[in-house]
């Protein structure tokens, strides 16, 4: 095969440090594959879920707060009053957003690339794959506090893990596929499309080699003839 200036298609990845490692390879069009994409977007959304969860409350709390302590204090018209309650809410939405913003957003990617990354190397989606990265995500994010937060970030984890992952396989289940099954059947539909590229283009280059040689032949004949 590498004679012919190209060599044969590698077949997909047949182990799971194989599937891992393609888990941040692009491809052909430098892409990255779904999953990958899918970590990325949820640790986006939980980061912006976060954001609002933590900063609107506290944005209420601190405008109600303002207004409260300022009872007493002069303002030029009732839209400057408003505007110095919104600026004071605002601060504290970004402040406090901020703080569940980030924490959530590291909670889901964490969660998501450890049960994909099971998925991944097991090659199949279970509900153990979420209850085990849950329980060490959530021991992760407590075991600062100890043997009893380890312990209960592990339950924590674990109880979230559960009914999240039933959630994206009855997802799945309604697309017909998991993406393991729908990411195998795409590498397989790839692989076999470049085997018959490549096995037509090994004919293509034999036909062409075996009429270059039969011409190279007819030359010489004719050359011996006229000598």
């Amino acid at each position: 095969g590498g004679g012919h200036g190209f060599s044969r298609p590698a077949p997909p990845p047949q182990t799971g440090w194989e599937r891992l490692c393609e888990l941040w390879r692009r491809d052909e069009l430098q892409q990255y594959p779904e999953e990958t994409v899918n970590i990325i977007k949820s640790a986006f959304t939980g980061g912006l879920v976060g954001w609002l969860y933590g900063g609107l409350p506290a944005f209420r709390q601190a405008r109600t707060a303002f207004i409260e302590g300022s009872q007493g204090e002069l303002f030029q018209n009732r839209a400057d009053a408003v505007q110095s309650a919104h600026r004071a809410g605002l601060r504290s939405f970004i402040r406090y957003g901020w703080r569940w913003s980030w924490r959530v957003a590291t909670f889901v990617a964490v969660f998501n690339m450890v049960s994909t990354g099971l998925s991944v190397y097991r090659d199949k989606t279970t509900i153990s794959n979420f209850a085990s990265a849950g329980a060490f995500t959530g021991a992760l994010f407590r075991m600062h506090l100890g043997l009893p937060g380890l312990a209960g970030g592990f339950l924590f984890g674990a109880a979230f893990g559960i009914p999240a992952g039933g959630l994206v396989m009855i997802v799945q289940k309604l697309a017909g596929e998991t993406l393991q099954e729908k990411r195998n059947r795409e590498r397989r539909e790839q692989y076999e499309q470049k085997l018959a590229e490549w096995q037509s283009r090994i004919s293509v280059t034999e036909v062409l080699g075996e009429m270059e040689s039969s011409a190279r032949g007819q030359s010489q004949i004719e050359n011996s003839r006229r000598i």
